[in-house]
């Protein structure tokens, strides 16, 4: 194994750590260091399963660089016909199946206009089926967590269909690996959200654009609760201008946790105490796994890997 000094942007390293995944930290140093990726199983000791997660990782943190670019996808997909659906029914293994699972997550019949769409999913965009299960139980979740019960609509599927195409997310992997990333991304905006005393309405466009580029850097709790008491006191409330200005000159000091931000800039209000700091240990829980997923999704990721699981017995048997 090839063993170099290498050097890491801030940015990468809070990239890095933001994601903690041990595994996509190791795939990315060693890779750093160029080494092959062919010997990475080996090497690193990774089952398959364990390098594809990884890798998956990596490519939904940017860090990963495919050989070939992502092609974009017209959002008008072929106009699919009646017979078409009927032809795809009856001549395919696959489809009936993919319409089946999916009628049994949204627990109704599909019409055969949403049966177009579904169709759209696999032959336009290239979706597999276990892909396309994960991303109907992904928005349906998604849903739930904003205190909507219903299922989502076969065309709001579709445009999140277009988004996962256009990530190249294709395997079961990469759509574990996508679904966390957007859900630990949920649970730090609204985390964010309530130290801002923002509650009963969604950020503005502009709210999220500035909301977004904070949590990229990479602050802890502490360093955010200081950065808005600071803007409070000398603007007499939360304006958003004037908290990205205090975050923007501790991040290019390389200042990101309170006892950081306490050291290096002297006008930083107190730490914060009692149920503040509580609130901070539980933010910064490592997760694994699972974690931060729902219901729904963490039983299809289940019901995929042991169908997996069995085909992959069926043909060391045979």
């Amino acid at each position: 194994m090839n063993i170099t000094d290498i050097t890491l942007t801030q940015n990468q390293l809070h990239t890095l750590l933001a994601a903690r995944d041990p595994d996509a930290a190791l795939v990315y140093l060693y890779l750093r260091c160029g080494n092959s990726p062919e010997q990475m199983e080996q090497e690193l000791g990774l089952c398959e399963a364990r390098r594809g997660r990884a890798v998956a990782t990596l490519r939904q943190l940017g860090l990963w660089q495919d050989n070939a670019p992502r092609v974009l996808l017209s959002q008008e997909p072929p106009q699919y016909t009646e017979q078409d659906v009927m032809s795809a029914m009856s001549s395919t293994q696959d489809f009936p199946l993919l319409v089946g699972e999916v009628q049994r997550i949204m627990g109704r019949i599909l019409t055969t206009e949403e049966l177009k769409i579904l169709l759209a999913c696999r032959n336009y965009l290239g979706l597999p089926m276990e892909v396309i299960n994960l991303l109907v139980c992904h928005c349906k979740e998604r849903l739930r967590k904003r205190g909507n019960n219903r299922n989502p609509s076969l065309r709001s599927i579709e445009k999140e269909a277009f988004v996962w195409a256009e990530k190249g997310i294709d395997t079961l992997e990469e759509a574990v690996a996508y679904m966390q990333s957007e859900n630990l991304r949920q649970s730090q905006l609204a985390s964010l959200m309530k130290l801002l005393q923002i509650s009963g309405r969604a950020l503005t466009p502009a709210e999220e654009r500035y909301a977004q580029k904070w949590l990229g850097m990479g602050f802890d709790r502490e360093a955010y609760q200081m950065a808005y008491e600071k803007t409070c006191l000398n603007t007499g409330g939360l304006k958003w201008a004037y908290m990205d200005k205090i975050l923007a000159s501790w991040h290019t000091k390389g200042l990101h946790t309170g006892a950081q931000v306490r050291s290096g800039d002297r006008g930083a209000p107190a730490p914060a105490t009692g149920a503040a700091r509580i609130a901070q240990q539980q933010t910064q829980r490592v997760q694994s796994g699972s974690a931060g997923l729902g219901e729904f999704e963490r039983e299809a990721i289940a019901r995929m890997l042991r169908e997996h699981q069995q085909e992959q017995n069926y043909t060391e048997e045979g």
